[in-house]
């Protein structure tokens, strides 16, 4: 014995609820690079030596952040080698932790690996009321 059964279903989408998601969504992800750019300063990380590299030449870009996408950038030209070269010896007198490869607490792996999805989903929450 078989049956058929017929379904009908009809969806109507909110698009001006989802442009505001989308919108909402952006200024969680900026505001959530702002708070590990000051979270990676606070836990003082970067080498320091006189506050260049750490305050004036390293920052939230967020040129891209409609794609869904922002940096953190240093823009001294020595950046690139301090943070690829733990094995230097960092001053320790301003940044009591300082060293190369200093964003890896918060990458896959790190012990901070979910400081930057955590944020988002509570700024997002914040942001957007859901």
């Amino acid at each position: 014995m078989s049956s058929e059964l017929e379904v009908n279903s009809k969806t109507e989408l909110n698009f001006g609820t989802i442009k505001q998601l989308q919108r909402g969504a952006q200024t969680a992800l900026e505001m959530t690079t702002d708070a590990l750019l000051t979270e990676v300063k606070n836990a003082q990380v970067m080498p320091f030596d006189t506050g260049s590299l750490q305050n004036e030449n390293t920052f939230a870009d967020y040129s891209s952040s409609s794609d869904g996408v922002t940096s953190l950038v240093s823009t001294t030209p020595y950046a690139r080698r301090l943070y690829y070269h733990p094995e230097y010896s960092f001053h320790r007198d301003e940044n009591a932790a300082a060293g190369g490869l200093w964003y890896d607490q918060w990458l896959k792996g790190g012990a901070r690996q979910n400081f930057c999805s955590d944020t988002f989903a509570k700024l997002f929450k914040r942001v957007t009321g859901v």
